[in-house]
């Protein structure tokens, strides 16, 4: 992980996200291609409306191959919102997800949020247990279908 660095989120790599999202979750969950068009949604709303004074993106590079991304969103004048948090498989395993959650998570107290959600599904077993080890806890758990497939769906909070 020497060589990676993460840099802000720009314009530019929106189609790259969108389109990891989509095959990644296609290949590894049966997602349909709505899950794809979610991702599409969430970063136009931040392209459109980030408050760089309390919302940033980064994404991980290595030999300027991109690798994976994080954000932080603001939910509220205290709850940030960490969201689009993806490794690819060959990043996996390397410590990048712990350096890129704990600089959203730093980048959210630095701001003055004094607290954090996100949502996700139980089949994201390798990032639950990564949220569980730092500290978030589950707030809520529920069957759902989304994505033409049967799903958990969980929301996740921390205090910083």
């Amino acid at each position: 992980m020497n060589d990676v660095i993460l840099r802000d989120f720009e314009t530019g790599d929106a189609d790259w996200l969108v389109e990891q999202h989509g095959v990644l979750y296609a290949r590894d969950e049966g997602f349909d291609r709505t899950f794809a068009a979610l991702v599409a949604e969430i970063l136009a709303d931040f392209i459109r409306g980030q408050d760089p004074a309390c919302e940033r993106g980064w994404i991980a590079e290595e030999g300027g191959q991109r690798l994976g991304s994080i954000f932080c969103v603001r939910q509220d004048e205290t709850t940030a919102k960490l969201r689009l948090f993806l490794l690819l498989p060959e990043a996996r395993g390397r410590g990048l997800g712990r350096h890129l959650l704990d600089t959203c998570m730093a980048y959210a107290r630095d701001r003055g949020y004094r607290q954090m959600r996100l949502w996700t599904h139980e089949s994201h077993r390798a990032a639950c247990v990564l949220y569980a080890r730092t500290g978030w806890r589950r707030v809520s758990s529920k069957p759902v279908r989304a994505f033409g497939v049967d799903l958990v769906e969980q929301e996740w909070e921390i205090d910083l």
